[in-house]
């Protein structure tokens, strides 16, 4: 097997995502940050069967490049699907892990990868916490009133 670029794999694994309508897509380049990854690549399903799905769409896509998961964990949940893909690390979030675990606000000194996906933002603004955070603040702010 001859070696991959980095962007090349986080592309064809995005690419897999995508298919199974996974959001967000974020590529962190960890070359210069750790020693046992080239890249983080971040997903989220809207829920906990789309996350397995995203995650065996993502497995389906590395078995098609002779590739084979180190390891997986999270299926069962289908909170947070890690997959160990050797030199890229995937994360299927659902929203409300996504936001809890913030690994883009963790490793926020990796620079992002733009893959060159028309319609994916390599920097998509972050997902705003949800529940009574927000109505707290909404209710100090006049222009969360819509009657104000």
């Amino acid at each position: 097997m001859t070696a991959v670029e980095p962007k090349e794999k986080a592309r064809w694994i995005v690419e897999a995502a995508l298919d199974r309508k996974a959001e967000r897509p974020i590529v962190l380049d960890m070359r210069s940050l750790t020693f046992y990854a080239d890249t983080f690549i971040v997903l989220t399903g809207r829920s906990d069967r789309q996350v397995r799905a995203i995650a065996e769409g993502v497995i389906e896509a590395l078995h098609a490049h002779g590739e084979t998961p180190l390891g997986v964990e999270g299926m069962d949940d289908g909170v947070w699907v890690l997959i160990d893909c050797n030199d890229a690390i995937v994360h299927v979030f659902d929203p409300e892990a996504r936001v809890k675990f913030d690994l883009e606000r963790l490793w926020q000194d990796a620079p992002r990868i733009d893959l060159e996906i028309e319609g994916v933002d390599p920097n998509p603004e972050p997902e705003k916490r949800s529940g009574a955070d927000d109505d707290a603040e909404d209710a100090g702010d006049p222009a969360a009133d819509p009657a104000a």
